[in-house]
């Protein structure tokens, strides 16, 4: 008998589902509804190769639950919950609290809300698309599965920063990393892809989009990773600094007498490629442009991501191969072609004919010594797979 589960990345304003069937992991449906709470809300569902896109009012996370229950039942692809398993919900951060996916009740959403501190512009969001869930469709499961675990493999060496230890005791101030879920998919697949048994492989993986990390996968487990306390550092992002100086910080706030929230909002939402630009967060806009800052942005975020590889090289002794995935990783060869050039040093022969197109493949010659892959990520199908793991 087939099983059916959501899987749900919820924003502020929108969130996004796939609905698979279960054993086979077929995606029966998928889409998004957007610009919730906002004027011009869009409700969008995807099955049998349409897309139906709906204008309609979006008042709320509650209302968007309520007008997706009603789409699956009216396109038949849901004829009662009673044959949804679960439903499976993207969470950033689990901090300390969460090493692994969890059937959510009251007193666990709320500790979601509370870890709110460590990544405000996700983990809320997320708690509040939960929360909605529980509400309209009490008698489902709700499945929270977090990008943090896979990064609870950490060593402490990776994970503490060098400050007063008294602020790990007290505040739990560490790297909790993220994009885990992705990772999780990518490094396995990419092993089978390269013929060889994970648990024996030195991986480095690329996921770069709007949001990019970098993460050495050693012996199938994260054994380091760009991000830290929150997802604003490592590599430069499309509105996010990455890791930035907090001396330079100060000096700006007391220059511009910005206030802390200020700040903080000004690494997060107009760095980046969007601040060195001056043009666009986007990488495709970056690339069509002919400003000299839009250039120069695109050269600064591979430039981060190949500091990066390079540690994480030295850091493993050597690497058997480097995958990128996520919609930059995925589809843009220049960024690939860029990175790619920096690392003949580690053996790594680049095919640029192949990088030139995407899609899942090998883009390193056959004789190269380390390996180059596009693996596109899939973090629904893990959710959807913690679902059933803790559903049953």
């Amino acid at each position: 008998m087939y099983e059916k589960v959501l899987a749900i990345n919820s924003g502020s304003s929108s969130f996004k589902y796939k609905l698979f069937s279960f054993p086979d992991e077929k995606v029966i449906a998928s889409g998004m509804a957007d610009r919730v709470g906002m004027d011009n809300a869009v409700f969008k569902i995807k099955l049998n190769g349409k897309e139906y896109i709906k204008n309609t009012s979006i008042p709320d996370q509650e209302a968007a639950v309520s007008l997706l229950i009603e789409n699956l039942k009216k396109f038949h692809v849901l004829k009662s919950l009673d044959e949804l398993a679960g439903v499976g919900h993207r969470v950033v951060n689990g901090g300390k609290v969460f090493r692994e996916s969890a059937l959510i009740d009251e007193k666990k959403l709320q500790q979601i809300f509370d870890l709110g501190e460590l990544a405000p512009l996700h983990n809320v969001p997320e708690a509040m698309g939960i929360k909605a869930f529980m509400k309209i469709i009490p008698d489902v499961p709700q499945v929270a599965v977090f990008d943090t675990s896979y990064h609870t493999s950490l060593d402490q060496v990776n994970y503490l920063y060098p400050i007063p230890y008294k602020y790990y005791e007290k505040y739990g101030i560490r790297k909790y990393g993220a994009h885990g879920i992705s990772v999780s998919y990518v490094a396995p697949r990419t092993a089978r892809l390269m013929g060889r048994n994970l648990y024996t492989l030195k991986l480095i993986v690329c996921h770069l989009g709007s949001g990019a990390s970098v993460t050495a996968v050693k012996n199938g487990k994260s054994l380091d990773t760009s991000m830290g306390f929150s997802p604003l550092t490592g590599v430069a992002m499309g509105t996010r600094s990455g890791d930035f100086d907090p001396s330079a910080l100060e000096y700006i706030m007391q220059k511009t007498s910005m206030t802390v929230e200020e700040a903080v909002d000004m690494l997060n939402h107009k760095s980046g490629m969007l601040g060195v630009s001056g043009v666009s967060s986007d990488m495709r806009d970056l690339l069509a442009s002919k400003k000299k800052h839009a250039r120069l942005a695109r050269k600064i975020f591979v430039n981060r991501v190949v500091r990066y590889v390079g540690a994480y090289a030295a850091e493993m002794d050597g690497i058997d191969g480097i995958v990128f995935t996520a919609g930059i990783g995925e589809h843009d060869p220049g960024v690939r072609a860029g990175v790619m050039s920096a690392l003949h040093y580690l053996g790594l022969e680049p095919d640029y004919k192949a990088n030139r197109t995407d899609g899942e493949k090998f883009i390193s010659k056959p004789d190269s010594k380390v390996k180059a892959l596009i693996v596109p990520t899939n973090e629904e199908l893990m959710i959807a797979r913690e679902v059933i793991r803790l559903a049953k």
